[in-house]
């Protein structure tokens, strides 16, 4: 498959995951209606040129077969965690399709300039669904898949730590965006629970401050506009370089660095299947695209039938 060696591979492979202009911050490029637009007439002509089988009980098992090969690595975005009660952001009943102001709470300078947003962002914190959450079948097919000696890594832009959850080895899950499990400074990159920064929040502070030198304290994930950690994403691109299998799940695929992982498994050889509700701007270069109901898809394609397999 002509994968790049040496120590530089990941690192020249992480910098082109960024893409053209990439500033190794996390990114949302052309998102908006020009943007699905686009990805919606790529979607057709693929399909016109018959490029990209979509749907069927055949490409399920198609898929299934190419799983069972051994060798993947599973990309997921806010759309695996939809069935555990989880809201994406962009699609029909997404947080920011219902509240764009609310993306303000995923930008790293609004948070950092307006302490309204940080106020607002730590209520919005205590109210997250992910500390009720529970994995669902999409995330249970992963654990599966990595049981079954078949999944490499699961990389995942979501924060919520339902692939551990699951039972997926930690050290198997790259969380690109990190976790909201943990605080950290923005100043003196101390880390904590964030549980026990919550609890000063129920006390009454409304942006509570870093305890070891007084600066801002926000969830250990990545915002919009902030820079990524470059450890992690090497690490990402290192197992996409070296997969054979490469399937974005549940995400758009509009996110740079994270949609820029597609590029490195396909430049290395391997194949790429998309499994989500809408058409993305990958869909036309995928080998195989899916559009069934994540719960239903995944769990087929890691060889679990509906009979428990």
């Amino acid at each position: 498959m002509g994968h790049a060696g040496g120590r530089n591979g990941p690192r020249r492979e992480a910098r082109a995951a960024q893409g053209p202009g990439g500033t190794g911050r996390a990114e949302a490029r052309g998102h908006g209606p020009r943007k699905e637009a686009r990805a919606a007439q790529e979607e057709r002509v693929s399909r016109e040129e018959g490029a990209v089988p979509v749907e069927g009980s055949e490409v399920l098992d198609e898929v299934a077969g190419w799983v069972a090969a051994g060798g993947v690595v599973v990309l997921t975005g806010a759309g695996i965690s939809t069935d555990s009660g989880i809201p994406d952001f962009r699609g029909p009943n997404g947080v920011w399709t219902r509240n764009p102001e609310a993306m303000k709470l995923s930008s790293i300078d609004h948070y950092v300039t307006d302490p309204d947003v940080r106020r607002q962002s730590w209520q919005e914190r205590l109210r997250h669904p992910a500390w009720t959450a529970t994995p669902n079948p999409a995330h249970e097919a992963l654990a599966r898949m990595e049981r079954d000696g078949n999944l490499t890594a699961v990389i995942t832009q979501n924060i919520d730590g339902l692939h551990q959850r699951a039972g997926n080895d930690p050290a198997k899950v790259i969380e690109l965006h990190g976790t909201i499990f943990e605080t950290e400074c923005l100043s003196c990159g101390a880390r904590g629970p964030m549980r026990a920064t919550l609890d000063r929040v129920e006390r009454g502070e409304a942006d509570p401050a870093c305890e070891e030198c007084g600066g801002i304290l926000k969830s250990a994930t990545i915002s919009f506009g902030q820079s990524m950690n470059m450890a992690t994403l090497e690490a990402a691109a290192e197992a996409a370089m070296f997969c054979r299998l490469f399937v974005a799940v549940g995400t758009s695929l509009t996110v740079y660095p994270a949609a820029g992982l597609v590029d490195v498994a396909r430049n290395h050889g391997a194949r790429v299947v998309v499994l989500n509700a809408a058409g993305t701007s990958y869909d036309a270069v995928a080998d195989r695209v899916i559009r069934e109901p994540i719960g239903t898809a995944l769990p087929r394609i890691a060889g679990i039938r509906a009979a428990g397999g």
